[in-house]
């Protein structure tokens, strides 16, 4: 069971520093390619949400996953 949990931990921590990092990687380049053509930044900010949308979904999943285990698995364990 302890096991279990610390799985369930680790997996939505580090789909949360994932995204994180992927997040302000995402926004230097959105700032990045807007300073150098400021003329296509409203193009490459409305890709940047679209890829957002999509890096959003990742942790969404791993969330899932983590209670599928933890109240799913883990009490039939006990």
């Amino acid at each position: 069971m302890g096991l279990a949990l610390i799985s369930v931990s680790l997996l939505i921590g580090l789909g949360a520093l994932g995204t994180a990092i992927g997040f302000a990687i995402l926004g230097g380049k959105l700032l990045e390619g807007s300073a150098r053509q400021p003329e296509q930044a409203p193009m490459l900010q409305g890709k940047m949400f679209l890829i957002a949308g999509l890096l959003d979904a990742v942790p969404m999943i791993g969330v899932g996953i983590a209670l599928y285990i933890l109240f799913v698995v883990v009490p039939g364990l006990a």
